[in-house]
């Protein structure tokens, strides 16, 4: 699958123009839609964020009056730590990278959806799309800012909110691992037909980001291509404190 790159490739009208989308439209995406075929999630090759960047991303998580709602996950079931999902007023870097992100995943959603036969309702521009999630009911924030302290960690999920979805999502590390905390991988799993699942963990180096399948990805097949259900999830923080932020191209129910 060929991706466009480089500073302006495919940019539509309205595509933000600032430092944070120079370093996304940087990624080698050719190789990011590759790995996606290949396993369902692929790490940017370079940092979007630097460590300052970072860290006061992070500290927005003491600031109440950027977020609508707070998670408790052992509360839910969802395993243990909180997120805090973000009103629509969003952060500037947060707004950037989202509205940076998606023109450059949204060749590779309809390349999925074509191979699949699936409807790929995605226009051009972010803006448009949302209002259509709006529309039919999903109009709140989804945008994520998760915290994980030692002993806690995510269970296996997906995040679907509604019939309207985008397949692809994407997560940015905001500490260091092995310095600011230990454990706390990146964990996928997929189904695979007629066999056991197959597993992967990743970690996160501080500023880089996880582009990732919300719900599935197209596996070829003797018959043509078929669904590969994956889930996502975080190990057990050993010690630290560990943050990242989440993209979600489409608003909750």
């Amino acid at each position: 699958m060929t991706v466009p790159t480089g500073p302006g490739a495919g940019r539509p009208a309205g595509r933000p123009a600032g430092h944070l989308a120079e370093r996304v439209g940087r990624q080698d995406w050719d190789a990011l839609a590759g790995e996606l075929d290949a396993y369902g999630h692929a790490l940017t090759g370079g940092p979007l964020l630097t460590p300052d960047e970072c860290h006061d991303i992070a500290a927005l998580y003491e600031k109440t009056e950027h977020f609508r709602t707070t998670v408790d996950m052992a509360r839910h079931r969802f395993g243990s730590g909180q997120y805090r999902y973000f009103t629509h007023d969003l952060p500037a870097a947060v707004r950037e990278l989202r509205e940076a992100f998606y023109p450059r995943l949204l060749p590779i959603a309809r390349e999925w959806a074509a191979r699949l036969g699936h409807p790929a309702p995605w226009p051009d521009a972010l803006g448009e799309w949302i209002a259509m999630c709006h529309e039919a009911g999903q109009a709140r924030s989804a945008q994520i800012l998760l915290r994980y302290g030692a002993g806690d960690w995510n269970a296996l999920h997906r995040d679907v909110f509604g019939e309207m979805l985008f397949p692809l999502q994407v997560v940015v590390g905001l500490d260091v691992p092995g310095a600011d905390f230990t454990g706390g991988e990146f964990i996928m799993t997929e189904q695979r037909p007629r066999a056991q699942s197959r597993g992967s963990a990743t970690t996160l180096p501080q500023g880089h980001g996880l582009v990732f399948t919300t719900r599935d990805r197209p596996v070829a097949s003797r018959r043509g291509w078929s669904t590969g259900p994956m889930r996502h999830g975080v190990s057990t923080v050993r010690s630290g404190r560990r943050h990242t932020l989440g993209l979600v191209f489409h608003d909750a129910a």
